[in-house]
């Protein structure tokens, strides 16, 4: 059988009574060279434990399989459950998880499925829980590489340099814990049903050191959210907006003169030194 096969695919589908589900954001792969060139990507090997997200009907993941020493797939949708056990029977060191990904503790689960492997996450992600399940991969802070096809206007945005239209407060967030790289994308007609946007396959390495050595994580952030709430303000007006309640604008503009920067700046030209040392002027003043 192959899984990417479209007269495959409807045969399969057919026999398990299965219907796509939009909420879900179901599409499945009709092209063999997209999931072949994913786990490539990937990086894994017989050494490597691969956490995999949404397998779908597996044509991702058994090409991890074929790769890795384990591959642990986390399946939300339980209709799609029978059809795996029929398209991944052949692999012995799959193991199929029942569940939401974002309702497990991913760092918890890799330690559990993969002892003595290097874990790395892969991924075909549905679009619509794209941003919480890569925040998710990247906070539990042991996947040596994320390797995850994604809409291709949130790959661009979270690989964009500050000063363009893409950057944003996830791009920072990205940046901040990885190395993102954009790989390359893959056209709407490689998959059933067609989307309406065309999709990109990304990786992120995370980083050992931050960036930056920060005075407190947390606080960094929110300054980041304060910058970007309203793109058209400034960034004095933005951070008006979060900590006027404690700071008038003269100190905020002091804040930003300490920072280096210029008053009139918009927080979208900044990038992780800058806000970094903005957060570091902020926190003296606020003590």
């Amino acid at each position: 059988m192959d899984l990417c096969n479209e007269k495959d695919i409807r045969a399969l589908l057919g026999r398990h009574g299965f219907r796509f589900s939009k909420s879900m954001g179901q599409n499945f792969l009709i092209e063999g060279w997209v999931p072949r060139d994913i786990a490539d990507a990937s990086g894994a090997g017989e050494d490597c434990g691969v956490l995999e997200i949404g397998p779908g009907i597996g044509p991702l993941t058994v090409q991890l399989a074929r790769r890795a020493g384990k591959v642990a797939a986390i399946e939300l949708d339980r209709s799609l459950l029978p059809i795996l056990d029929e398209t991944l029977a052949p692999y012995d060191n799959v193991t199929v998880i029942p569940g939401d990904a974002m309702k497990l503790d991913l760092a918890a689960l890799a330690a559990e499925q993969f002892p003595g492997l290097t874990p790395l996450a892969c991924a075909n992600l549905p679009y619509h829980i794209t941003t919480p399940v890569l925040t998710a991969l990247i906070e539990a802070g042991c996947f040596r590489a994320i390797t995850v096809m994604i809409q291709r206007e949130v790959a661009l945005r979270i690989c964009a340099v500050p000063g363009t239209a893409d950057y944003g407060a996830f791009s920072l967030f990205c940046q901040y814990h990885t190395v993102p790289e954009f790989l390359f994308e893959v056209p709407p007609e490689c998959f059933l049903p067609a989307p309406k946007v065309t999709s990109a396959v990304i990786r992120l390495t995370p980083r050992e050191t931050p960036p930056q050595d920060l005075v407190d994580e947390a606080f960094f952030f929110r300054v980041v959210r304060a910058a970007f709430a309203q793109r058209r303000k400034t960034l004095l007006n933005g951070l008006n907006s979060a900590f006027g309640d404690r700071l008038d604008k003269e100190q905020l503009r002091q804040a930003i003169a300490a920072a280096g920067l210029p008053e009139g700046v918009r927080g979208e030209r900044l990038g992780i030194g800058e806000f970094a040392a903005l957060a570091r002027a902020l926190q003296n003043l606020l003590g």
